[in-house]
C-alpha cells in the first residue's frame, strides 16, 4: 500500500479555473482542501488562441515566460499580469488593454500552482555556480534560478534528493527550454518543452555535462539553453514523493485498451510526451475541467491553440489508464513520459484508501 507524508495534495499543488468577468484588480483563489499560496504559477486561455503564461515568486510579479516560445523574459508591470503572490491564491490586473490575458468577460482560463517556500530564498553554494533557491523539500519542489558561466558546472538546488525532472529556461536569451529527466531518461540529451521533437540521445555533454544530477547538484554543459556566459536562468526540480506525484514512463500499446501507469495516487493533473518520435505533443490534462472519466479537455504546453477534447483515459484511484488508441499518447511501442500531481494518495498516512472516479 502506498502511504504518503502528505494527506492533503492541495497544499502543494492546486488547479483553479474561471471565467473572465472583466474586473480589475481581481483575485483568483486557491482555496482546496488548504488555502494554497502558489510560487510557480502556469496559466493559460482556454477559450482562445494565445500563449501559455508562467511566474514564479522568485523572479518576481509580473515577470512570465510562454512555454510555448523561445523566447526572453518579459516583464509586464500593470496590464494582463498577475500582481501578486497571496497568502490563498493570486491577484491579476486585466488593465484596459491586456485583459484577455487573464479576465476578459467573454473567455475562460485555466491555472495550475505550486507551492515551494512562500516566496522566501536562499543562497545555495553547493554547486560551482552560486544559486539562489526557493525549496520544498516535502513537496519535492524548488526554484533555481542563476548565471550562467559558460563553462561546465554545477547548480545546487535544495531537495535533499536526487530530481526526477529538471525544467530550465535562459531568461535572458530566445533559446529553447529544456527538460532532463534523468532517472527516467539518463543524460544524453534533453526534450524541450515549447517544442514536439522527439529525445535525441546525443547531446548530453553540452547539455548536461553527461553527468545524472545528484542529490544537491544538477550538472550543466555549455548549451546556451543552460549556461550561456552572463546569462540568467531559472529551473523549476522536481522529486518523485510517494502518495503526492510522480514522473515516469509507459510504452504505448495502440489499442484502446492502453496502459496503465501506476502513480500511487489519484490524479489531479497529468502532462504527457512521446518521446519516441517528432510531433509528439506536450498535453495538459487535469481533474479541475473534467470532474468525471474520461479525462479529455486538453492544453499543449508547447501550443497556443485553444483547449480541445479527445478522450484520453480515465484518473483511478492509483494511477491513470490510457483508452485511446491515437498515435500521439498511445502509438503502439513508442514510450512516452509523464509527470503527475495528486488529488488524493491511494491511502492516506493513517491507512486511510481513496476511492476512484
Amino acid at each position: 500500500m502506498a502511504y504518503t507524508t502528505i494527506d492533503d495534495p492541495s497544499e502543494y499543488f492546486q488547479t483553479v479555473i474561471w471565467t473572465g468577468n472583466d474586473s480589475n484588480p481581481r483575485t483568483i483563489l486557491h482555496d482546496g482542501n488548504s488555502d494554497m499560496q502558489p510560487d510557480w504559477l502556469w496559466h493559460k486561455l482556454r477559450s482562445g488562441i494565445l500563449s501559455h503564461m508562467t511566474y514564479d515568486s522568485t523572479r518576481g510579479v509580473g515577470k512570465r515566460l510562454h512555454t510555448d516560445q523561445a523566447e526572453s523574459e518579459a516583464t509586464q508591470s500593470d496590464t494582463g499580469t498577475v500582481t501578486a503572490f497571496t497568502s490563498d491564491g493570486f491577484t491579476v490586473d486585466a488593465g484596459t488593454t491586456n485583459d484577455l490575458y487573464v479576465n476578459d468577460g467573454s473567455r475562460t482560463y485555466v491555472s495550475w500552482g505550486w507551492k515551494a517556500n512562500g516566496g522566501t530564498t536562499a543562497s545555495n553554494s553547493n554547486g560551482s555556480i552560486t544559486s539562489t533557491v526557493q525549496a520544498n523539500t516535502t513537496a519535492g519542489f524548488s526554484i533555481v534560478t542563476y548565471t550562467g558561466t559558460g563553462s561546465n558546472a554545477t547548480v545546487g538546488h535544495s531537495l535533499g534528493a536526487v530530481p526526477d525532472m529538471v525544467i530550465v529556461k535562459n531568461r535572458t536569451a530566445s533559446d529553447n527550454w529544456g527538460v532532463q529527466l534523468a532517472n527516467a531518461l539518463g543524460n544524453t540529451n534533453a526534450l524541450r518543452l515549447n517544442n514536439t521533437d522527439a529525445y535525441g540521445g546525443s547531446d548530453g555533454a553540452l547539455w548536461w555535462n553527461d553527468t545524472s544530477p545528484t542529490s544537491t547538484t544538477i550538472s550543466i554543459g555549455t548549451r546556451n539553453e543552460v549556461n550561456q556566459n552572463t546569462k540568467n536562468y531559472v529551473m523549476y526540480c522536481f522529486k518523485n514523493i510517494q502518495g503526492y506525484s510522480k514522473i515516469g514512463k509507459y510504452i504505448g500499446n495502440g489499442s484502446t485498451n492502453g496502459p496503465f501507469a501506476y502513480t500511487g495516487f489519484k490524479p489531479a493533473w497529468v502532462m504527457i510526451k512521446g518521446i519516441s518520435a517528432n510531433n509528439r505533443e506536450w498535453f495538459l490534462f487535469d481533474g479541475t475541467r473534467d470532474t468525471f472519466n474520461p479525462f479529455a479537455k486538453y492544453v499543449k504546453a508547447e501550443s497556443t491553440d485553444a483547449e480541445a477534447s479527445s478522450a484520453f483515459g480515465d484518473f483511478c484511484s492509483n494511477g491513470f489508464k490510457v483508452r485511446s488508441d491515437g498515435a500521439s499518447y498511445n502509438a503502439s511501442g513508442e514510450t512516452f513520459i509523464y509527470m503527475a500531481f495528486a488529488e488524493h494518495p491511494f491511502v492516506s498516512s493513517e491507512g486511510v484508501p481513496t476511492t476512484a472516479r
